[in-house]
């Protein structure tokens, strides 16, 4: 009797390894993917910078507003979009936005003067709004909060990879369609060819994800049982930990939620900033190579990619969190004022780019182990859409600030140590989010 109880938990720890095991193959590297393409438009906007400025005659102030209006449209649609996907599916709406925002993108190409840049960037901002933190929101119906550190690094790993791999093809096409192909000038050939994959990938998104635990036919009865089991104790832990509530309501007065806005907004000034305007502080070093400034912008997100993956795993292994948030941001810190300080040395301000980039990317990574943590799966929907909407008003302030500040001083030193300040608020912050809430 005594040897059967003691052997009945091995089959089920067995069988919920193996079916995290099967989760983990069957979504990541697509979620991956449709990522990659997302951000990938955050990434090809800095490059289409480089030709399109010229082109049109457009100011850095035009750009950096430009730029960041799309964050305007992205907070005012964040919440009501994740509130959709919670009630018809991840499956249907995400397939939706997808195919919105990458016809949005691809018509980028038909921006002729600052108000066509303005809409469409405000546009393409609604239609993404909802789908990062849908994604974080679908985690928690498939992982508990002990899986999602990790998971969420190897997600949240396509920004690197998007910059790495995105950086050089960017480079690559405004060179090879330098020439005018089909009377389209390179920069408007970036937005075609970087935006037309994400419808496909749209329509891929409707036939290939399950809604829940429930729908996948890939996982066997005894492996769903087992995971939606690991999920129910797992919520059973946030609501007795949690002083959020249970409604969105709730959420809204709960101050520990707000603080979290903020604390995303700081590790936002530096991502946005990092996003945007990389590839313009590479130029100014002296490289005027569109290919060239392509591959040396890749070093940073090349780093980044093996420390995030890293700190993900780094952090489910000790169950610590709020380090894992902060450190970084003191990273991110120190390779901004490097980068600012000794703007002269091409070598040293890219070792600080690659810093500020490592150090922001994997704060971020690491920054939705906490919310996703202590917010109960009723309130999840709203309390993730709302951190990530306040967060995301930093798209809209960091590229209008830099670009502000570059026409004024002809350099973006000032905005640097601006960031600098920002990020370190945001890591004295973090410190003060109940450790009990989180460090599990």
């Amino acid at each position: 009797m005594n040897t059967t109880t003691t052997a009945t938990p091995w089959p089920a720890a067995s069988v919920l390894d193996g079916a995290y095991k099967k989760a983990s193959w069957h979504l990541i590297p697509f979620i991956f993917i449709c990522y990659f393409f997302n951000y990938l438009d955050r990434v090809n906007v800095g490059f289409a910078k480089l030709e399109m400025l010229d082109a049109l005659h457009l100011s850095n102030t035009v750009y950096g507003l430009g730029a960041g209006i799309f964050f305007i449209g992205y907070v005012l649609s964040g919440v009501p979009s994740n509130l959709i996907l919670h009630k018809i599916g991840a499956r249907r709406w995400i397939a939706t936005m997808m195919v919105a925002w990458g016809g949005l993108s691809a018509c980028m190409l038909f921006v002729h003067n600052p108000t066509s840049f303005y809409v469409l960037r405000f546009f393409t901002g609604v239609a993404e709004a909802g789908f990062f933190p849908g994604m974080v929101l679908y985690f928690t119906h498939w992982f508990p909060a002990q899986k999602r550190g990790q998971v969420m690094a190897l997600f949240m790993s396509a920004i690197p990879i998007s910059g790495l791999v995105g950086g050089p093809l960017s480079g690559w096409m405004l060179q090879h369609f330098s020439a005018g192909q089909a009377g389209m000038a390179g920069w408007q050939w970036l937005f075609l060819l970087q935006g037309l994959p994400t419808v496909i990938l749209g329509v891929a998104v409707y036939f290939y994800l399950n809604d829940g635990i429930a729908q996948a036919k890939w996982l066997s009865a005894d492996e769903k049982a087992a995971m939606q089991a690991a999920l129910a104790g797992d919520e059973q832990q946030r609501q007795a930990n949690s002083d959020a509530g249970q409604t969105f309501s709730s959420v809204v007065r709960n101050g520990n939620v707000w603080m979290l806005g903020v604390i995303y907004f700081c590790i936002q000034m530096g991502v946005y900033a990092i996003n945007f305007w990389l590839p313009s502080i590479i130029k100014s070093l002296g490289y005027q190579s569109a290919v060239t400034v392509g591959w040396l912008s890749a070093i940073p997100y090349l780093c980044a990619a093996f420390f995030m993956v890293w700190a993900g795993r780094s952090a489910d292994q000790r169950r610590e969190r709020r380090l894992h948030v902060s450190l970084p941001m003191l990273m991110g810190l120190t390779g901004l004022m490097m980068a600012a300080n000794f703007s002269s040395s091409p070598v040293i301000v890219i070792a600080g780019l690659s810093m500020a980039t490592m150090g922001a990317l994997a704060a971020l990574a690491m920054f939705w182990s906490l919310p996703a943590a202590f917010l109960g799966s009723a309130a999840a929907a709203g309390g993730l859409a709302l951190i990530n909407s306040l967060g995301q008003i930093a798209g809209f302030v960091s590229p209008f600030l830099v670009g502000w500040i570059k026409d004024a001083t002809q350099s973006t030193d000032t905005a640097l140590y601006i960031l600098s300040s920002v990020l370190l608020l945001g890591a004295i912050l973090v410190l003060r989010v109940p450790a009990k809430l989180v460090n599990r």
